[in-house]
């Protein structure tokens, strides 16, 4: 096995964040000081992608709900040791053509509007804990989250070790969008943080 780490380019970096690695860092680093100092360190985090991590990758692709438990029931033993801290990478809704995703509730207002509350229904499922309820979210509403299957892990995780009765608890600490679409021609990406942690 090589030692050798393989660093990704930021493809995006600068366009609609910043290319400053410090200045993302302070981002990320403030949106986690915002939980309620009556919670302790967080064990796992949901972020917008960030390439400055020094991790181990576990990369995990399009899984079935039955690998989800599997995998989430294998890593929830390295989820309940208190030295490891999980970074799952995701962003949240890719919405407009170029994603070939466009759903809409009219009643919600202004597309960004709808987006953002189709973002933040997955949010709140995610904040139950529940990987049934965040699997079924997904078969109705087809969300491009492309961390789905990490957070459904996640969330399995979480499941397995909640049976041997470890509380915890998520909570997203911060919600943005790359662009607040308002035509059928404007595309977006929205991006959420957000901490577990063990009570």
């Amino acid at each position: 096995m090589s030692n050798r780490v393989v660093c990704r380019e930021a493809s995006h970096a600068g366009s609609w964040y910043t290319a400053s690695g410090p200045q993302l860092n302070a981002q990320l680093e403030g949106w986690l000081s915002q939980v309620q100092s009556t919670k302790r360190p967080a064990r796992a985090i949901i972020a917008p992608h960030k390439d400055e991590f020094t991790i181990i990758p576990v990369l995990v692709g399009a899984l079935s709900e039955s690998k989800e438990q599997e995998f989430g029931k294998l890593f929830s033993k390295y989820l309940a040791d208190p030295s490891n801290l999980f970074v799952v990478s995701s962003d949240f809704c890719h919405w407009g053509q170029r994603f070939r995703y466009s759903y809409y509730d009219e009643s919600q207002g202004e597309i960004y509007r709808s987006i953002e509350h189709l973002d933040k229904m997955g949010m709140s499922i995610i904040e139950q804990l529940d990987p049934v309820s965040f699997s079924n979210y997904l078969k109705k509403y087809h969300n491009t989250i492309c961390g789905r299957h990490p957070i459904g892990v996640l969330l399995n995780a979480i499941t397995e070790l909640q049976k041997n009765g470890m509380n915890m608890s998520f909570s997203f600490l911060n919600y943005a969008q790359s662009s607040q679409c308002r035509s059928w021609q404007d595309s977006s990406v929205s991006y959420a943080a957000g901490a577990l942690t063990v009570h």
